[in-house]
């Protein structure tokens, strides 16, 4: 299986609901640095992954909706817990939409899956790792 990733980062505010989120269930700000990891069994014609510069405008997108925003007002949150975990799985779909609309140029409809992983810091990260 071959892979390119792509890399950016993403600021947000959001709360949790729940004692085991213990002082995080305050409003409080958090820095993610996000890969995106796009997977395929064999590469494309031009002998590639996925085209790395419309990968990364893509990352952009998805992530420029989502930064300098409070999650707790999004619509899109309502009622969720904006968790790492769930964040991965958000940015993951979102680009698999991109995939799938052709924003990744058409070679990408090759792709065979997409891992995004969130880095809350050099010692503690979650992915979401989906098939397209």
């Amino acid at each position: 299986m071959f892979s390119v990733t792509v890399r950016d980062h993403m600021m947000v505010a959001h709360s949790f609901r729940g004692e085991v989120f213990g002082p995080a269930q305050r409003l409080h700000g958090a820095t993610f640095v996000v890969d995106a990891t796009f997977r395929r069994p064999e590469l494309d014609a031009d002998g590639i992954v996925v085209d790395i510069g419309l990968a990364t405008e893509q990352l952009k997108a998805v992530l420029g909706a989502l930064t300098y925003r409070n999650l707790d007002d999004e619509p899109a949150f309502a009622g969720v817990n904006t968790t790492t975990e769930v964040l991965a799985r958000t940015v993951a779909d979102r680009l698999a939409e991109a995939v799938h609309a052709g924003r990744l140029g058409d070679g990408a409809h090759g792709l065979a899956g997409i891992t995004v992983t969130l880095h809350e810091s050099h010692v503690a990260w979650a992915s979401y790792e989906r098939s397209l």
